[in-house]
C-alpha cells in the first residue's frame, strides 16, 4: 500500500521566517509555495533525498494549522505516505477498521489527492495518505 514517505508536515506561525531556517541554515532549495484556500492554509515545499519538507502556515484563526499550534504550539504536525491508488488504500483501511478523517480524497496542495487517517488510530500520529499526478 505505501511506496514512500512523501513529506513531513511542520505547522509554523510565520512561514517566510521559518523558511529561513531550512533554506539559508540548513541549504534546503523552495520548491515553491502554494495556498491551498480549501484547508485555510499556505504551503511552502523543500525536498530533502526522495522525499520534502511541507511547511504549513495557516490563512485563518479558525484553519486546523491554527487549531494545531494553539493546542500543540509549532512542530511536526503530520507525516505523509505515498500510495499508488488513494481510493484502494483508504477501502483497504477502512475494511480493516480504522478510523478515517477522510473516507474519500480531497484536493491537497500541488494538485495531490490526499486524505488523512485520524490520529485515535494510529497512536497519536496524524497519517495522511497522498497520490500525485
Amino acid at each position: 500500500m505505501v511506496v514512500k514517505v512523501d513529506h513531513i508536515g511542520i505547522a509554523v506561525s510565520n512561514l517566510e521566517e521559518t523558511l529561513k531556517v531550512y533554506t539559508d541554515l540548513l541549504g534546503l532549495e523552495l520548491h515553491g509555495t502554494e495556498t491551498v484556500e480549501e484547508q485555510k492554509v499556505k504551503t511552502a515545499f523543500l525536498p530533502v533525498g526522495d522525499s520534502e519538507i511541507e511547511l504549513l502556515e495557516s490563512t485563518a484563526p479558525d484553519g486546523p494549522i491554527a487549531k494545531f499550534i494553539e493546542a500543540r504550539g509549532q512542530g511536526i504536525q503530520h507525516i505523509a505516505f505515498k500510495v499508488d491508488d488513494i481510493e484502494a488504500a483508504l477501502a483497504e483501511l477502512k475494511a480493516k477498521g480504522v478510523r478515517l478523517i477522510d473516507e474519500k480524497p480531497r484536493y491537497g496542495a500541488g494538485g495531490a489527492k490526499i486524505a488523512f487517517l485520524h490520529p485515535k488510530a494510529t497512536n497519536g500520529v496524524l497519517i495522511e495518505l497522498c497520490q500525485k499526478g
